[in-house]
């Protein structure tokens, strides 16, 4: 326990986003630890780093013997909100008011001052004091999105805000400051956070005004253009801290996502503010429209292709020629693939590359001086994925180019039945994605595995803003019931550290089904399956699978190979892989 008072070192930034520009990694500064989720609490004795499953052993790598490691979620290891909330009697504990939501601010002072302690907000960040070397801020452009890819354009979404706000008694505004849910509202996209395309802003929009603020020098002529086109006014990104200030004298309330930072509601009186929830854009966001959905099918299809073809190209690579392929230059093979598609915009998160035991760290992801060769005794699994103009893609197969273990392949299969269950299922409105995740789990639970699966954007972040705590719009182990035109992805997987890891993830859109008789009227819903890459059917145990497992494997590969050859005939080696993935399987399932 510590015996003085320590400081916070969130992994947020102002925005409360997951994934941070350079300049903002404050707690990757501070610890070296440099997975996207955890907290830092440094005090004059000690240093801690609080970290989820997903992090257990990169974290374990990257810190040094300065700090202890704690495990959140192992049995008897605290949150570090609760380890702050323990700390002896007039403790003291620091913390950028910027870099914490709204509501885990009120939470925290409130759980301080029953134990006598005190939550402060130093005038300066701490690390930013001692952060010398501090990468610049961001000076890309902020570039239009197309409704032709949006589907719809602002001033319709904006309209359809301003209804929420009319609807809120005593409300007048609403304040937004998540990067993404700008970027949606305005169809505007940014690069200020590499693999995610925002950028760096604030928005208001009360029933007269809607105005973005922004660093100005990142808007050209026809940006701005675009923006007084829908009636969206533009201020400099600072001013939002002396425009809100004057807010205090209106009357009406300010409508604002729990997320907020605390700074940025502090400078609202309280009696200003009407905090929700969940964000009402969040909401909106997740449900995509008809010309956003034919969007993904494209995109799904063309990084289908460029995976088919350089799946070929490794496989080749490997078994025939028998060169050392490492996993960064694997995953960096796969760029050069995807960047001769059409409506390529970069890579939507970095590349997980891994081989063997590096496979059993589900964000591993691998340096140029840093990586593992690719062998053929243990599974090899690639999560990787573009962005496109007309949508993101987020996919994991797992591969092995050698002949798999009885162990590998069991784990294998019981990842695929629960990734079946889930693209299988048929549930009414209002199932939930918590109440769907045991469909995944329950063929994972007889062996000890696990699964997940979460919404994401249009041409926008990869992993829903509201990961961070694991609730939200839609996801698998969510209570958000799903709706029609949610997407998300379906990935459950299996990591026995030290030796190997499993995945299989494909995107899924939700739709309205019918069902035979339609019991309860018009109220099912179900899965449309976008991903377009094979499912290596050489690890499956096919005694394990049912008969309609195996039906359904047969017609995934099936629809694969339909929807990429006539895309492959131009590369002979691409089209005879897929031909060989997708018309027979070596352990025994026999293809027509």
């Amino acid at each position: 326990m510590f015996s003085e008072s320590p400081s916070i070192v969130p992994s947020e930034d102002e925005h409360q986003s997951e994934y941070v520009a350079d300049s903002d990694k404050r707690r990757q500064f501070i610890s070296g630890f440099s997975g996207s989720a955890g907290v830092a609490i440094v005090a004059f004795t000690a240093a801690l780093l609080f970290t989820d499953s997903r992090y257990y052993i990169q974290a374990r790598r990257q810190l040094d013997s300065n700090w202890t490691l704690y495990k959140v979620g192992l049995p008897g290891v605290k949150r570090w909100d609760e380890f702050v909330a323990d700390l002896p009697s007039g403790s003291q504990v620091g913390v950028d008011p910027r870099l914490l939501s709204r509501a885990m601010a009120i939470s925290l002072s409130s759980q301080l001052t029953k134990k006598g302690s005190k939550l402060v907000f130093p005038r300066r960040n701490l690390v930013d004091t001692v952060w010398t070397d501090r990468p610049l801020r961001s000076k890309n452009p902020v570039v239009v999105h197309p409704v032709g890819f949006a589907g719809r354009n602002p001033r319709e979404k904006i309209a359809d805000l301003r209804t929420f706000i009319a609807g809120r008694p005593g409300c007048m505004a609403y304040l937004v400051s998540a990067l993404d849910e700008i970027a949606w509202l305005f169809n505007l996209r940014g690069a200020d956070v590499e693999y995610n395309p925002v950028f760096r802003s604030y928005a208001f929009v009360d029933m007269e005004r809607a105005i973005l603020f922004v660093d100005l020098a990142k808007l050209s002529d026809g940006t701005k253009a675009h923006l007084k086109i829908h009636g969206i006014g533009f201020e400099p990104y600072e001013g939002i801290w002396a425009f809100l200030r004057k807010e205090n004298a209106r009357s009406g309330k300010v409508l604002l996502s729990n997320k907020t930072a605390y700074a940025i509601t502090a400078t609202l009186f309280s009696t200003k503010l009407e905090v929700l929830a969940h964000s009402e854009i969040e909401r909106a966001k997740a449900i995509k429209n008809e010309v956003e959905i034919a969007g993904f099918r494209e995109a799904y299809l063309r990084d289908g292709v460029a995976m088919a073809r350089w799946l070929a190209w490794l496989e080749e690579a490997v078994l025939k020629r028998g060169r050392k392929i490492t996993e960064w230059e694997a995953g960096e093979k796969l760029t050069e693939y995807r960047q001769q598609n059409e409506n390529f915009m970069g890579l939507a998160y970095e590349n997980i590359s891994a081989y063997g035991p590096n496979a059993a760290l589900p964000h591993y992801a691998p340096s140029r001086n840093a990586t593992a060769f690719i062998g053929t005794d243990a599974p090899y699994l690639i999560d990787s994925g573009g962005n496109y103009r007309d949508g993101t893609c987020d996919t994991t197969r797992s591969y092995h180019f050698g002949t798999p273990t009885d162990e590998q392949m069991e784990a294998y299969t019981r990842v695929l039945q629960g990734h079946i269950a889930i693209d299988t299922a048929i549930f009414p409105e209002g199932t939930t994605g918590a109440q769907l995740d045991t469909l995944a789990r329950q063929a994972l639970w007889k062996d000890g595995l696990h699964g997940t699966g979460h919404g994401y954007g249009q041409y926008l972040n990869v992993i829903s803003r509201s990961m961070i705590a694991f609730s939200g719009p839609q996801g698998f182990g969510i209570g958000e019931p799903f709706r029609p035109g949610h997407v998300l992805t379906n990935e459950p997987g299996f990591y026995q550290e030290g030796h190997f890891g499993v995945r299989i993830e494909s995107a899924l859109v939700v739709r309205r089904v019918e069902t035979k008789g339609q019991f309860g009227g018009d109220i099912w819903l179900g899965f449309e399956r976008f991903t377009q890459v094979p499912i290596q059917t050489k690890m499956v145990k096919e005694e394990l699978l049912s008969k309609e497992e195996r039906a359904w494997l047969k017609d995934h590969n099936t629809r694969c190979r339909v929807s990429l050859a006539p895309l492959l005939e131009e590369d002979k080696r691409a089209l005879k892989w897929l031909k060989k993935e997708t018309h027979r399987n070596k352990a025994g399932i026999e293809w027509d």
